[in-house]
């Protein structure tokens, strides 16, 4: 018997071992136990009270996990999906509509931002105190972009140092942007090669099968990690900070539930498929990019459900998905920068032209890979700040509560991820449309907890 047959056959978790099930009710404790943390207050010294910092570590942990695999995760699946494509007829036409469908929801995803911006004008109905806005720690420009495309290094590692009273410290990271094109370029070759790269080929997806597996490990953690990232956030942030932004809040919030369950539902309609079975196949993908606020983190459940719930062929979901983690980011790289920049300029009474607006709408379909994946949309507000000629201090005003924001932002992001791939392979005549009306029949836990395929 075949794995997916077998899968299919086997006997339904119960609902309160399922994987969104298990979600859910972490979400609930995490927002009780931070409600109790917010209420302790701080301790004697001043410091977050051991709950609070118990929440944070927690939170904090998970998310280290899931970064930690960031990097051997995306250059394996971008290898290995380059080298996937040789197995369809249609590859071309599937990449390029792949591009032409994230350039189309992400304009207008942008368009619906600004008419948001226009018509709450969050910037002119806030209480936040002037004194807020600051500097950035972190900036995006294009000349920043275009460098950043170009690796440093064959890892993509990059260093950043901090100068603080008691000395300097350096840390390393990585430009997944850079293991990007490094990725892309390492697949195009192997194609090139021909033969001569079959054992790298087969190594690249032997790894690429274990570092999901550890990676599906750290998912199973999901539950727990819940509970500390969304209870410290209650605990840090609260109604109160919130509120001072509420209407800027309330615009973001708007957008997003306009595209996730407006745009994305008339699109699906549009191509016959329900849009219903969408949700219940991509839920357990949109559940965790929430309250992870990593698309790349989620990519691998991203990726499981659009094979396996939604019926996109695996050659082409594995090219798909995490190109999309990467680069496809409707909600942090079009909503939010709309709203965000005209925000910005009503604080400060400058004034939009429509050249202005037209700039917005570039920077959001042309400039969504300076997200490239990563928790937090500084990078991609500040590129358009500068390039409206906006000031950069207008971003210190929106950081409080930027994590609560990310939330929703990121399951948007997730949500086009998974999108774009069914109508294109709706179009093209390769989606299995059986499996896609049977959507959610299938836990993404039994799914992830099976050996990826050779």
């Amino acid at each position: 018997m075949s794995r997916s047959s077998s899968s299919a056959s086997a006997a339904p978790r119960p609902f309160y071992s399922s994987f969104g099930f298990q979600v859910l009710a972490a979400m609930v404790l995490g927002l009780v136990l931070g409600f109790i943390a917010r209420s302790m207050g701080p301790d004697a010294a001043g410091d977050p009270n051991w709950l609070a910092a118990t929440l944070s570590t927690v939170g904090s942990i998970f998310v280290q996990l899931l970064r930690a695999l960031v990097p051997p995760l995306i250059f394996t699946a971008i290898v290995a999906s380059i080298g996937n494509l040789r197995q369809l007829s249609n590859a071309a036409a599937l990449v390029w509509q792949t591009l032409l469908w994230f350039a189309i929801t992400a304009l207008i995803a942008v368009l619906i931002g600004i008419a948001l911006g226009l018509f709450i004008q969050p910037g002119l109905n806030t209480q936040v105190l002037a004194e807020a806005a600051k500097e950035p720690s972190t900036t995006g420009s294009w000349l920043d972009f275009l460098k950043g495309l170009v690796p440093a290094n064959i890892f993509g590692l990059q260093a950043s140092t901090r100068l603080a009273d008691d000395g300097a410290t350096t840390a390393l990271g990585f430009n997944v942007l850079q293991i990007l094109v490094i990725s892309i370029a390492v697949g195009a070759a192997a194609l090139r090669v021909g033969e001569a790269a079959e054992p790298f080929l087969a190594f690249n997806r032997s790894l690429l099968a274990i570092v999901r597996k550890v990676l599906w490990w750290v998912i199973r953690l999901t539950p727990i990690g819940t509970i500390g990232l969304l209870g410290n956030a209650v605990a840090q942030y609260g109604w109160h900070t919130l509120a001072q932004l509420g209407w800027y809040a309330m615009a973001i919030y708007i957008g997003l539930a306009l595209v996730i369950f407006g745009v994305y539902p008339i699109l699906l309609a549009l191509h016959g498929l329900n849009p219903a079975r969408f949700f219940a196949g991509a839920w357990p993908a949109i559940q965790l990019a929430f309250v992870s606020r990593s698309s790349v983190g989620t990519m691998p459940v991203t990726e499981t459900v659009t094979e396996k719930a939604l019926g996109v062929p695996r050659e082409y979901a594995a090219f798909a998905v995490p190109l999309g983690a990467t680069t496809k980011m409707d909600g942090c790289a079009a909503i939010y920068p709309a709203i965000s920049a005209i925000f910005v300029a009503q604080f400060y009474h400058l004034p939009l032209g429509i050249e202005d607006y037209i700039l917005i709408v570039f920077v959001s379909v042309i400039g969504s890979a300076a997200t490239a994946g990563l928790t937090g949309a500084t990078v991609m507000l500040t590129l358009t700040l500068s390039t409206l000629g906006l000031p950069l201090a207008g971003v210190g005003l929106l950081l409080a509560i930027d994590p609560i924001l990310d939330m929703g932002r990121t399951a948007v992001n997730v949500a086009g991820q998974a999108l774009v791939p069914t109508i294109v392979a709706k179009r093209q005549g390769i989606l299995d449309q059986q499996r896609y009306d049977n959507a959610g029949d299938i836990d993404v836990l039994d799914v992830g907890a099976q050996p990826s395929p050779a």
